[in-house]
């Protein structure tokens, strides 16, 4: 169910000079640090001092927090006041990672000016009931409870109506905040946000909980003789949302990010946060490295909130200091994060139901909605679905009302892809929205249900007249190895190499390996079962790789993929180099991001062909010249086993065989079943009747999606007649029982994985080498 392949783009490949190799070599004594030279040259990092910088945070320079200007003095000086003056401080937090250890930082940080609980306190909207950045309701309710002062994070750049609430209501605001700046400086106390810094300026990244860090550096600075708390005790907290939040890491990003790795990795040895030492431990993560966070602690303190509305167990998880208390919350964290992947799958599985109702040619921009959907888990699944479609994805369910009550509101999640604002598209139909918020990759947002019909149909129109036709970004590649390169002892050597990049993230990814002309052997797919679910699973295809630089098999792995998606022959691939644990030794693997046929010329030399019996005449539109009797095969095959049947039969008719059949254009495999539901209702219509080969024909679709496709045709309510090879609809579709919708749901999805695993096999029968498609198919002929 995934959109065709992006094309590949490999990066330059420079020559580094020497005196880097050389600074290389010195940090790396197993290897030569020819390949992250060649990254470090890719990247701009190119100058001894960037280079030094860039791998050891002990030889950065961090940027002042005074670097934020008149807005840090304002925010500072008014903190001062309000310390001397005993009032009541509310930190306004979020409940994403980034919003909830932003306010631990805060909670934190500010406690060592004011008393926590007494003089200072925290209030997090919740998921479930409110959206992101202020809201009057809750502004009254902590004005009620005597505060003089708010200080936001990670919120409250564009809340103009609420902030002048907050100020008829005799309450001063600090906003430290990284999302899109408003066309003006809201009327508060200071106004620190990231984004007021050019996209150069080391500071331009920060996310909010690094602002938020930022603020606190400023009045360690200003005042101290007061904190007895380190401020580098925070750091941990810091890395955990700076990495969550998937922001750039470069300049102080990185810098905050590697120091806070450092002490994030103390914590199993010995904890001073005994809540993320347990879920450390829960997660079987050690803390030293990005992918902990993003995989193993991130999800799990996001999962709190996004089930449950209420985050401020997850400050609390973050801060407290009662290892009992703690460890309860690590493990009620970990059984919701598991809740939170059932409800996500259950989520993407009806979502993808109904893309498969929508033409996604005329869809530049996915918007789904219904109505019984969790919001906690909107954005994960509009973030996978605009991954795998190429495109934006919104999806929406209704709220329980409008801020102020007076009406029912869709609200949800937006999130884009490279090279389309998302947060530009949403600005456009402001008109029609409640509110909305975000930034360029990732939007929050709510309208009347009875806009939703425009909305979409407005953003389509616009994204048309501003971005015209869209083509998804390629993939880039980062370097070309071989295996050999790879398997040096055991995958450790090129691991530890390319580990000097760490920590990964936007503006500094993972590094994107090219293998050429490759082959897969030992294939096995599996079903992994989530720890503690038996509801949760994750399919997955395993093989061993070889090329022709070694005789040494190397493992790997592509998840969320069938063993039947991998393509036959040589095949070039595209993977991460990763690590994990196995019987608690480390062993490596590669990761495959994207595999397609070889486009070289190679075959496997242990068996060479010897005599040219297929015929490539795939390009030709007219009839060869060749004049010797030959088989011509006109339409592309399904599977090796339909085109292993025209290779017997021209074998015993004495024939070759040609394959004549064109390259075509692939359609989407929802577009597939657009067409096959709309071929249904026109035969309920007239009463009709077609053969199941003309269906193939005129739909493209082999037996097996055939199938499928009949099936699925009956689970959504169709009365089919299927006699003698044809079809028949005797009458409109029937109204589904709500056990009904899921079954036909799950038709539908075995319907479009069975289109996409064909096109996937059509893609490789009209792309790969003539001499290749010889040699596999006599050696599955013969074996």
């Amino acid at each position: 169910m995934r959109s065709p392949a992006s094309s590949w783009q490999l990066k330059p490949q420079h020559s580094p000079p020497d005196w880097l190799v050389d600074l290389l070599k010195t940090r790396l004594p197993h290897s030569d640090g020819r390949f992250v030279a060649q990254l470090l040259w890719q990247r701009g990092v190119t100058d001894p001092e960037s280079v030094l910088a860039f791998l050891d945070a002990d030889t950065y320079r961090p940027t002042s927090p005074w670097a934020f200007g008149p807005e840090m003095e304002q925010a500072i000086a008014r903190l001062g006041r309000a310390r001397d003056r005993q009032e009541t401080v509310f930190v306004w937090g979020d409940f994403d990672a980034d919003g909830i250890t932003a306010t631990a930082v805060l909670w934190e940080g500010l406690g060592q000016f004011f008393q926590q609980d007494r003089t200072l306190h925290y209030f997090i909207p919740n998921r479930l009931k409110e959206s992101h950045g202020l809201s009057v309701a809750g502004l009254e309710a902590i004005a009620a409870r005597g505060a003089q002062l708010v200080v936001t994070c990670d919120t409250g750049s564009s809340d103009f109506a609420e902030i002048d609430r907050a100020r008829q209501l005799g309450l001063d605001l600090i906003i430290t905040d990284h999302h899109t700046l408003p066309k003006n400086r809201p009327p508060v106390a200071a106004f620190l946000n990231s984004r007021t810094f050019p996209s150069g300026h080391p500071l331009a990244h920060l996310s909010g909980v690094a602002v938020a860090y930022k603020l606190v550096e400023a009045l360690y600075d200003a005042l101290p003789q007061v904190p007895h708390a380190p401020l580098e005790d925070l750091l941990d907290l810091v890395a955990i949302g700076l990495i969550a939040d998937l922001v750039q890491l470069t300049g102080d990003c990185r810098y905050l990010a590697q120091k806070g790795l450092m002490r994030l990795k103390q914590q199993l040895h010995n904890p001073t946060r005994p809540g993320v030492a347990k879920l450390l431990e829960l997660c079987r993560r050690t803390g030293d490295r990005p992918s902990d966070i993003a995989f193993g602690l991130g999800p799990r303190i996001n999962a709190i909130s996004r089930i449950h509305g209420d985050a401020r167990e997850g400050v609390e998880l973050l801060t407290s200091r009662d290892s009992a208390r703690a460890s309860v919350l690590a493990e009620s964290a970990e059984v919701t994060n598991l809740c939170r992947k059932e409800v996500q799958q259950r989520v993407t599985r009806e979502a993808e139901a109904q893309i498969a109702q929508l033409d996604l040619e005329a869809n530049a921009v996915i918007v789904l909605s219904d109505p019984q959907w969790p919001a906690g888990v909107l954005g994960l699944v509009a973030s996978q679905l605009a991954q795998t479609y190429g495109r934006p994805a919104i999806l929406l369910s209704a709220a329980e009302s409008s801020a102020d009550g007076s009406r029912p509101l869709l609200r949800g999640s937006a999130r884009s892809v490279r090279g389309i604002d998302l947060y530009g598209l949403l600005q456009q139909q402001a008109h029609l929205l409640d509110r909305f918020g975000g930034h360029p990759f990732a939007a929050g947002l709510s309208l009347p249900p009875e806009n939703l019909p425009l909305f979409t149909a407005s953003i389509h129109q616009y994204f048309r007249q501003t971005i015209g036709e869209w083509t998804p970004a390629a993939l880039d590649v980062d370097l070309e190895v071989t295996l050999a390169d790879v398997v040096r002892d055991g995958g450790a050597s090129l691991f530890r190499e390319l580990q000097q990049l760490e920590p990964y993230g936007m503006g500094n990814p993972a590094p994107q390996l090219l293998i050429r002309n490759a082959w897969l052997e030992r294939r096995r797919g599996s079903w992994t079962q989530a720890a503690g679910s038996n509801k949760v699973q994750y399919k997955k295809a395993r093989f061993m790789l070889r090329d022709e630089s070694t005789s040494t098999l190397f493992s790997g792995v592509w998840w969320g993929h069938d063993v039947s998606e991998l393509p036959e022959g040589r095949c070039d691939i595209v993977a991460e180099l990763e690590s994990g644990q196995l019987d608690r030794r480390v062993e490596y693997h590669l990761r495959l991001t994207a595999i397609r046929p070889a486009l070289g010329d190679g075959s496997p030399s242990s068996s060479p062909s010897k005599e040219p019996w297929l015929l490539d005449w795939r390009q030709q539109a007219a009839e060869s010249r060749y004049s010797d009797p030959v088989l011509r095969l006109d339409r592309c095959p399904d599977d090796w086993d339909e085109l292993g049947t025209w290779a017997l039969q021209a074998t015993a008719q004495q024939e070759k065989l040609a394959l004549a059949y064109p390259a075509s254009g692939l359609s989407a495999a929802a577009f597939k079943w657009q067409q096959l539901a709309g071929l249904a209702k026109y035969l309920a219509r007239t009463r009709d009747r077609v053969g199941f080969a003309a269906v193939r024909e005129r739909l493209e679709l082999g037996r097996r999606s055939l199938s499928f496709g009949l099936e699925a045709l009956e689970a959504v309510g169709f009365p089919l007649n299927l006699e003698a090879e044809t079809l028949g609809v005797l009458g409109q579709p029937k109204t589904l029982s709500e056990s009904e919708t899921t079954d036909a749901t799950q038709a539908i999805a075995r319907f479009l994985d069975a289109v996409a695993e064909e096109q996937f096999q059509h893609e490789y029968f009209q792309r790969a080498p003539i001499d290749q498609l010889q040699q596999t198919l006599e050696q599955r002929l013969m074996g």
